[in-house]
């Protein structure tokens, strides 16, 4: 099994919501977060006065899925948030060790 962590711009969420659909992931997580990259923010102007916002909108996905799945999940995600603008994102895939349904105490590829 792995994680898979996804940086993406907010707009972008729907699509990719639906791609991952598309591919087979049954279900995920969504958090709004703030951060930067290389683009280190941006300046912008409020009432004449210029300021720097350091923390951009972002969204994280997460995803556990089988090994069967990544690469198809992780393309979706690429093709659908990606604009060809900086700020587009990033993809991180880690390992999962094991995996619990609480409910029904199902493990590791069953919990998914």
């Amino acid at each position: 099994m792995k994680k898979i962590e996804a940086f993406i711009k907010p707009f972008k969420l729907d699509d990719v919501v639906d791609a991952l659909s598309e591919v087979g992931v049954e279900g995920l997580s969504v958090t709004e977060v703030k951060g930067f990259g290389r683009q280190k923010g941006r300046t912008e102007v409020y009432k004449g006065a210029e300021y720097v916002v350091d923390f951009l909108p972002k969204v994280k996905l997460e995803v556990v899925v089988n090994d069967s799945l990544v690469a198809s999940a992780v393309e979706a995600i690429q093709r659908s948030a990606h604009t060809g603008k900086i700020g587009d994102g990033k993809i991180f895939v880690t390992s999962v060790e094991q995996a619990l349904r609480i409910r029904t105490g199902e493990q590791n590829e069953q919990a998914l």
